[in-house]
């Protein structure tokens, strides 16, 4: 195969843990070829057509110069077998309108994982309303009268933006909260902006599991990301540590629940976050944790993703 990834600049990659990484590396070891560009890259050109500025890599073994670059081509996205969407968050105005020009380009016939479309209608706060039997109590507001109830009737609560990432602006108001008020004005904006507000679930001490989802499948290990001392947080960006575990027979119902519906709207890979038995996120720009899996156990995460995708294009 030939392969577009769609990333943030290279010299950022933390190589011993990024998952995009995993998968350019595996993608070589099996023959394929990799390209790379950024969402700035992308384009409709005159007659509706929509191309990138690609650049040819190759890996090295070299860990402080990992990647050689060699031309850069205006490529049509459909003249790839495969285009992999794995920019960051922020999902700002530029991210949005990359998912339309992908949505175009597939209109074209390009092969884009995942999808334009399905990125815009899943955002990964809000697109866990979709199913309340897996969630726990959940409110989207940005009515601060709205969000103090929640807490006076749950005693308990962690309020979050909408569009953070890694941990960021997340805040619990624990039993007897003294600056509830300041929490929902800042997160709010005064009220103006809607956050989120999510019954306080104490296994997060046992971990806030990352489970990946690839082409409807789920991979047989999660990430748990236990809080660090102190901490409610298990993101790892905010000091979490992460331990790779086979997942439960409640992980398994939530992941095969939600695996092959995601799949059909053009997900194929997801990583769903789960506290206990209950559902708090639904990843789709760039899941990670593909190394922190496969280091601590033997389950190959990339090797799972690249042979799915090579099963995807040949269809």
């Amino acid at each position: 195969m030939n392969i577009l990834f769609i990333v943030d600049p290279l010299h950022g990659f933390n190589i011993k843990k990024d998952s995009s990484y995993a998968m350019m590396r595996q993608a070589v070891e099996r023959g394929h070829k990799i390209n790379v560009c950024h969402i700035e890259h992308l384009r409709a050109v005159p007659g509706g057509m929509i191309e990138a500025s690609a650049t040819a890599i190759t890996l090295s073994k070299n860990s402080s110069a990992w990647y050689l670059t060699h031309d850069t081509q205006n490529c049509l996205l459909s003249s790839f077998d495969a285009v992999l969407m794995r920019k960051d968050p922020p999902f700002d105005l530029e991210y949005f309108y990359a998912t339309h020009l992908l949505e175009r380009a597939q209109l074209q016939g390009a092969r884009v994982f995942n999808s334009g479309a399905a990125l815009r209608n899943h955002p990964e706060k809000l697109a866990i309303l979709e199913f309340p039997q897996f969630t726990a109590p959940t409110l989207v507001t940005r009515d601060m009268e709205v969000l103090k109830r929640f807490y006076e009737q749950y005693g308990d609560v962690v309020y979050k933006p909408l569009d953070g990432m890694g941990g960021t602006g997340v805040f619990r108001a624990g039993p007897a909260e003294r600056n509830l008020n300041v929490i929902l004005e800042t997160l709010t904006a005064m009220g103006t902006q809607s956050i989120m507000a999510q019954q306080f679930l104490p296994e997060i001490s046992q971990g806030d599991k990352r489970i990946l989802i690839i082409d409807g499948v789920p991979v047989p290990y999660c990430l748990a990301r236990i809080p660090k001392t102190g901490e409610t947080r298990g993101n790892l960006a905010a000091g979490g540590v992460g331990v790779a575990q086979p997942l439960s027979s409640s992980d398994r119902q939530v992941a095969e629940a939600l695996g092959p519906l995601l799949a059909s709207r053009g997900l194929f890979l997801v990583g769903i976050d789960i506290i206990g038995d209950k559902l708090t996120e639904i990843n789709v720009t760039s899941p990670t944790c593909f190394q922190e899996i496969t280091d601590q156990t033997s389950c190959k995460v990339a090797q799972l993703f690249i042979e799915a995708l090579e099963k995807q294009v040949a269809r």
